[in-house]
């Protein structure tokens, strides 16, 4: 099994730079929200182990609403942020990254301050790598290739059905799955299909791996006496701000949503790029710091097989703190549109939304940390966009697949290679067909 990992590359901008940047970045897209991925600039599409990847400006719209706890800290400048989920080592794929593109990445931070012509571009971005708070994978292991060779696997066989629809009309499933297979095994002897074979899974990232996934809860059976005597005050501590935090979800600029809105459903899968204000305090830094580390064992050991929670439709997600835990990142990629997204988490658990982001600022007011809040639907949906950045440039290697149909390829792929199956398991993989 090959992993996936990501990279997250945030420098501030130079002075007076942003609008050749945005144009610099326009360059690269068909039109808004659709990208080029043969563009000059950074040809994404040559990247075979790359799966999503996004360029955002990082302006945040909602740096104000600190006024609302009595404190106004200077604004912190504008960056650019560039952000990529792939498979395999991150310093080997930003090594290559670098080799294959850097006179384009270098065009690109050059608007950046502290970028030179002689500045060693791959140690630089490494210097600006900013590491998740947490991160998800819709389902670990499954690389590019492997998307790429099921969709032709699933393309070939329904093609193949359609050609042969009146010859295969009166077999039963147990002989329509012989001849499909026989048909799969022809087309792989002449190269019409490829299937290639999972690699060997790194040793090492095996033994991190699970080193983390029993040091965890190690380490909370270690400390939990003294959080069982610590819950208490956390209660009272909790419930006290949140009686007194204010909410901050009027109703968003309509021009920032119109500008949204031209960059969203161009493909069955969109992406979503948001920044906004840790709540004042050691208290709620703290409190966001200790569920982003459980957030991100769940993510790796549990939820890691399709399915954040009960939500199916994202494909990698991140939550990054920014300026030593002051700011909160969170970017995704996620199938339909924007409304049925925030209503599946809504629907689904809007618990697990209020744990992370009730600790930002303006959030809808919650009740112990999980009631209320994202519940409060209008509120949230507006909290939501508000916080919302425009992505500038954002590439996906599969586009037309939903993660719903990752998984079925997978599983039409698994029913070709498996040596048997009973008769109902045949009738129900037919029907993936």
């Amino acid at each position: 099994m090959t992993p996936q990992a990501n990279f997250f590359v945030l420098a501030p901008l130079a002075q007076g730079r942003e609008a050749d940047l945005r144009k610099l970045l326009a360059r690269m897209n068909h039109r808004p929200g659709l990208t080029d991925p043969r563009n000059p600039i950074l040809p994404f599409g040559e990247f075979d182990r790359l799966h999503v990847a996004r360029f955002v400006v990082l302006d945040d719209p909602t740096w104000g609403d600190m006024a609302a706890y009595g404190q106004a800290p200077p604004e912190p400048p504008k960056s650019l942020a560039f952000l990529g989920d792939f498979d395999g080592p991150v310093d080997e794929f930003l090594a290559d990254l670098v080799q294959r593109a850097g006179q384009g990445l270098r065009q690109i931070f050059s608007h950046c301050e502290g970028f030179t012509a002689e500045v060693d571009l791959l140690s630089w971005m490494k210097e600006r790598d900013k590491p998740p708070a947490a991160a998800y994978v819709n389902w670990v292991g499954r690389t590019v290739r492997q998307i790429r060779e099921e969709r032709g696997l699933r393309d070939a066989l329904v093609s193949y059905l359609k050609s042969n629809a009146a010859a295969i009309a009166e077999d039963e499933p147990r002989g329509l799955r012989a001849k499909l297979i026989e048909f799969v095994d022809a087309q792989r002897r002449s190269g019409q299909i490829v299937l290639t074979d999972a690699a060997p899974t790194p040793l090492g990232w095996w033994l991190r791996n699970l080193f983390h996934c029993v040091g965890v809860p190690l380490v909370l059976l270690l400390v939990s006496p003294l959080l069982l005597l610590y819950l208490p005050v956390f209660a009272y501590q909790l419930r006290s701000r949140e009686i007194q935090d204010p909410e901050i979800a009027p109703r968003p600029d309509a021009g920032h949503v119109r500008r949204l809105a031209e960059l969203e459903d161009h493909d069955v899968t969109n992406q979503f790029s948001a920044i906004g204000n840790v709540k004042p305090g050691l208290f709620r830094r703290w409190t966001v710091s200790f569920l982003a580390w459980l957030l991100d064992y769940g993510a790796r050991h549990i939820y890691n097989r399709g399915y954040l929670t009960r939500v199916q439709t994202i494909h990698f997600a991140r939550w990054v703190f920014l300026d030593g835990k002051q700011r909160l990142l969170f970017a995704s990629n996620y199938d339909g549109s924007l409304e049925s997204y925030m209503d599946d988490f809504i629907n689904k658990v809007a618990w697990g939304l209020n744990l992370v982001f009730s600790n930002g600022v303006g959030y809808p007011r919650t009740r112990w940390l999980i009631q209320g809040g994202a519940k409060d639907e209008q509120k949230f949906k507006f909290y939501i966009r508000r916080h919302e950045l425009a992505t500038e440039v954002w590439y996906k290697a599969y586009p037309g697949l939903s993660a719903v149909d990752l998984e079925r390829n997978t599983k039409i792929r698994e029913g070709i290679e498996r040596p048997s199956m009973t008769d109902a398991e045949i009738r129900a993989w037919l029907s993936l067909l």
